[in-house]
C-alpha cells in the first residue's frame, strides 16, 4: 500500500560510499552483562549477556551518542522471531563483531511488541529506501537519530563489513550520510493522513457492499480460500469485514468463499490439530506448512472470526476450533492472575517446528491399532509430508469423506480421534516446548478479551465470559493507573507508558464485557480511557489520533497509524469506539468525529479493503441503522444470552436488571410483569416484546432475506 522507493537512488549512491552497571549474583556468572539486564522484555533480556554492549531504547543511550559524536544502530526484532535468534547466534554473541559495534557505535536494542512507535519510524524509512522490511531489522542513525542506511538479516561476514564500512564512511564521508538522513527524515515527516485522506463522494450502502465485495472477489483463491498468493496470513478482520457484507447483501456464493477459508485454515498445518491455536502464516499457498510461532493477536482475532462464522452458520466444526485453541489458551498462555502471554516461539531445540511435527513411526509406536486410521486422517506418510522425514498434521479430506471411506460413524470416530489426540498431546508435552514470550501486552490482551466475549456470546458457555472477566481484571489491577495504561507487564509493569492501539483495543474490550454482563462499570472505564485518549493522543489539525502519547519519548517523527494489517490499525479501532460508546451514551460529538474519520477515507477503503478492512466494518456501520437492543426485567440475562447466540452484526445490546442511568434505558421497564425487550433505531423504538423470537424479528426488518 505505502510508496516504496522513494529513496532507492539515494540508497545506491550511499551503498557505493559504504563498500568504498550492577549484576546479581546469577549475572557474575556471565563474561557480559549489559544494559538489558534491567528489562522486563524477554526478548531484550535474551540479550543482556551479549558480548555488545546494548542498550535499550532511551535517553541514557541517546545522550551517549550526542555526546561521543558516534551513530547509532538500532536493531529491532522480538523473541519469537527465528532470524533475530539466528543473528544473535551469529553475529550479536561472536567477540570480534561485538568489538567492531561497541568501538564504532551506540549500541540500542528494542523489542517491538514494546516499543511498537520506535519500530514504526525506522521501518517506514527501510521501505523508504527500496527494501522490504522485517525482523530483525538494523537500522543505523545519526547521533541525532536521524536513519540513513538500514536492512534486516546480514549473514556474520556481511554484517562485520558493513559495520567498518558504515564506521569508515562516518569518518570519511560523513556529508554523504547526513545528506541521506535528512532526505530520509523529511520522508519520515509527510503525512499518512494527507496522503491518503480525500473527499469522498455520498454513496449508498448497497454500493459500498459491492465496491468492496469486488475488490476482494477479485483475489480470492477459490481452491484452498483466503486470498491468491504465497505466503498466506489469515488477516481475520478481512473475513469479519465479508461477513457483515454477507449479512447486509445475503450473497451466497460470498458465505460459500467465507466458509472455504475457515475450513481450509481449521484443516490446514497453520491449524495446531493437536493442542489448538493457529500460527502466524503458512508459507505456502495451502495453509500447509506454518511459520510455527504462535501470536496472541492472531488468536484473539481468530476467536472472535470463528465465533461469529459459528453465530451465522451454526457449522460445529467452528465451534470446535473455538472450544480446542481456548483449551490451547489456558493451557499454554494464561496467567495465574488471568492475564495472557505473548507468544511461543517457531524454535525448539534450535529447530523451527521441531516441537510440532511427527514421524509416523512415532505415532504407530505411541497409538498402536488406532494409528492407521490416525495416519491416514491427518496426511501422515512413513517418508515424511515436510522435512527430514517428518509430518504436518493436515487434513485433506472433510469428515464426512473420511467417515464414509473407513464406515466409521460420527460418534465411533470422534471416541477414536479424541483418545488419540489426548496421548499425542501427553507424548508432545514431554518434548522440550518452544520459547515462551510471557510478557503481556495491554492491547494484545484487549484483543483475547474480545474474542473471548464473541466466543461466550455464539456459544452460551460461560468459560468464555469468565475468563475475559479475570483478563480485564488483570489490565485493571497491572497495567493501569487511573486514565493511564501501561504497555506491558513482565514481573512488573513496564515504565513504558500505553500506545494508542493498547487503548483502542482495551476500551473494545471494555464495551464488549458490558455487552455480555450489562456492568456499567466496564462502559464508565471505556468512557475515561476515551476522553484520555481525545486529551493526549488527538491532533485536532488532522483529527485522527497520534499512535504514541503526546509526552512521550520524543522520536524524529510521530506517527499515525492508519492501515489495517494482520491487526486493525489503532485509528480504525477509534473510529469504530467512538461509535459504539457515542451511541451508547447518546454523545453526538463522538458519533459524528466517527464519521469524518470513517468518510475520509471511504474511497480508499472501497477501493483497497485488504488494507482498510477494519475501516470497512466501521464505514458499514456509518451508514447502516444500528439496532439499540435493551433488554428490561429480571430475566434480562437470560434473554440476551438467547439473542447474543444468533449474529447481527449491526445491533448492539443493552440491559438491566433493576434500573439504570444510560440514555438508552431511560423511561424503559418491564411490562405486564415479564422481561421485555425493546428494539429501537436511532432513538425510536418499535413496539415492546417479550420474546427473543419477536425482537429477531424487528432487529431484521432493514435486512431483506433474513
Amino acid at each position: 500500500m505505502k510508496p516504496r522507493g522513494i529513496l532507492t537512488g539515494m540508497l545506491i549512491i550511499l551503498t557505493a560510499v559504504l563498500q568504498v552497571q550492577d549484576t546479581s549474583d546469577m549475572d557474575k556468572q556471565h563474561r557480559h552483562t549489559n544494559k538489558l539486564i534491567n528489562s522486563t522484555s524477554p526478548y531484550l533480556l535474551q540479550h543482556a549477556h551479549n558480548p555488545v554492549d546494548w542498550y535499550p531504547w532511551g535517553e541514557e543511550a541517546l545522550e551517549r551518542a550526542k555526546k561521543e559524536d558516534k551513530p547509532i544502530i538500532v536493531s529491532i526484532g522480538y523473541s519469537t522471531c527465528h532470524w533475530c535468534h539466528v543473528m544473535e547466534r551469529e553475529s550479536f554473541e561472536n567477540e570480534a563483531i561485538a568489538e567492531v559495534m561497541n568501538k564504532n557505535f551506540i549500541c540500542i536494542k528494542v523489542d517491538r511488541e514494546e516499543r511498537p512507535d520506535v519500530d514504526q519510524v525506522y521501518m517506514e524509512a527501510v521501505q523508504a529506501m527500496g527494501l522490504n522490511g522485517g525482523w530483525p531489522l538494523n537500522v543505523f542513525l545519526t547521533p541525532d537519530q536521524r536513519p540513513f542506511y538500514g536492512g534486516t538479516y546480514y549473514p556474520p561476514k556481511s554484517w562485520e563489513k558493513l559495520l567498518k564500512d558504515i564506521a569508515n564512511a562516518f569518518r570519511t564521508r560523513r556529508q554523504d550520510l547526513e545528506s541521506s538522513a535528512a532526505a530520509l527524515t523529511r520522508h519520515l515527516a509527510q503525512s499518512d493522513v494527507e496522503r491518503f485522506k480525500s473527499e469522498a463522494a455520498a454513496t449508498e450502502l448497497a454500493h459500498d457492499v459491492t465496491a468492496i465485495t469486488t475488490k476482494l472477489r477479485s483475489v480470492f483463491d477459490t481452491t484452498w480460500g483466503g486470498m491468491n498468493r504465497a505466503p498466506k496470513f489469515i488477516m481475520p478482520s478481512v473475513w469479519m469485514l465479508l461477513l457483515r457484507c454477507y449479512y447486509l447483501s445475503n450473497d451466497a456464493a460470498l458465505l460459500d468463499q467465507i466458509n472455504l477459508t475457515l475450513k481450509k485454515i481449521a484443516m490446514g498445518g497453520i491449524h495446531d490439530q493437536i493442542g489448538g491455536g493457529f500460527a502466524r502464516y503458512s508459507v505456502d499457498g495451502e495453509w500447509f506448512a506454518p511459520h510455527f510461532e504462535k501470536m496472541l493477536y492472531d488468536n484473539g482475532q481468530l476467536m472472535s472470526l470463528y465465533a461469529e462464522a459459528y453465530a451465522a452458520t451454526g457449522d460445529r466444526e467452528y465451534k470446535e476450533v473455538i472450544e480446542a485453541f481456548f483449551t490451547w489458551l489456558l493451557r499454554e498462555m494464561t496467567h495465574p492472575e488471568g492475564g495472557f502471554f505473548s507468544a511461543l516461539d517457531a524454535d525448539s531445540e534450535g529447530e523451527e517446528g521441531k516441537y510440532y511435527v511427527w514421524t509416523k513411526s512415532e505415532i504407530e509406536q505411541n497409538l498402536g491399532e488406532r494409528a492407521e486410521l490416525v495416519c491416514d486422517y491427518y496426511g501422515v506418510t512413513s517418508e515424511g509430508n515436510w522435512e527430514h522425514g517428518n509430518n504436518i498434521l493436515i487434513r485433506r479430506e472433510t469428515d464426512e469423506e473420511f467417515l464414509t471411506k473407513h464406515q466409521l460413524s460420527p460418534e465411533q470416530w470422534r471416541e477414536i480421534l479424541t483418545k488419540a489426540k489426548d496421548t499425542l498431546l501427553q507424548i508432545r508435552e514431554q518434548r522440550i516446548k518452544p520459547g515462551l514470550d510471557d510478557k503481556i501486552i495491554t492491547a494484545w490482551n484487549g484483543i483475547m478479551i474480545s474474542g473471548l466475549t464473541h466466543a461466550y456470546r455464539a456459544t452460551a458457555d460461560t468459560r468464555y465470559r469468565d475468563a475475559a472477566v479475570k483478563a480485564m481484571r488483570f489490565i485493571n489491577s497491572h497495567l493501569r493507573e487511573g486514565t493511564t495504561l501501561y504497555r506491558s507487564f513482565k514481573g512488573k509493569r513496564s515504565s513504558t507508558t500505553g500506545f494508542l492501539d493498547d487503548y483502542a483495543f482495551t476500551i473494545q474490550a471494555a464495551i464488549d464485557l458490558y455487552e455480555v454482563t450489562f456492568n456499567e462499570d466496564y462502559l464508565e472505564d471505556a468512557a475515561s480511557l476515551l476522553r484520555h485518549t481525545l486529551k493526549d493522543f488527538f491532533d485536532e489539525k488532522e483529527r485522527y489520533f497520534f499512535y504514541s502519547h503526546h509526552e512521550g519519548e520524543s522520536l524524529i517523527s510521530r506517527k499515525k497509524e492508519i492501515f489495517d494489517n494482520v491487526i486493525p490499525g489503532s485509528n480504525s479501532v477509534m473510529a469504530r469506539n467512538l461509535r459504539r460508546l457515542g451511541l451508547i451514551y447518546d454523545n453526538e460529538e463522538w458519533i459524528s468525529l466517527s464519521t469524518e474519520m470513517t468518510t475520509a477515507f471511504a474511497d480508499i477503503t472501497r477501493a483497497e479493503p485488504n488494507y482498510m478492512s477494519y475501516w470497512g466494518i466501521t464505514l458499514l456501520e456509518s451508514k447502516q441503522p444500528i439496532a439499540e437492543v435493551v433488554f428490561i426485567g429480571e430475566e434480562a440475562h437470560r434473554l440476551r444470552e438467547e439473542f447474543q447466540i444468533g449474529y447481527y452484526p449491526f445491533s448492539v445490546s443493552l440491559g438491566s436488571t433493576t434500573s439504570s442511568n444510560l440514555p438508552l434505558l431511560q423511561g424503559k421497564e418491564a411490562l405486564e410483569g415479564k422481561s421485555t425487550v425493546y428494539v429501537c433505531y436511532n432513538k425510536s423504538c418499535r413496539l415492546p416484546v417479550h420474546t427473543v423470537k419477536e425482537a429477531v424479528e424487528q432487529v431484521h426488518y432493514f435486512y431483506p432475506g433474513h
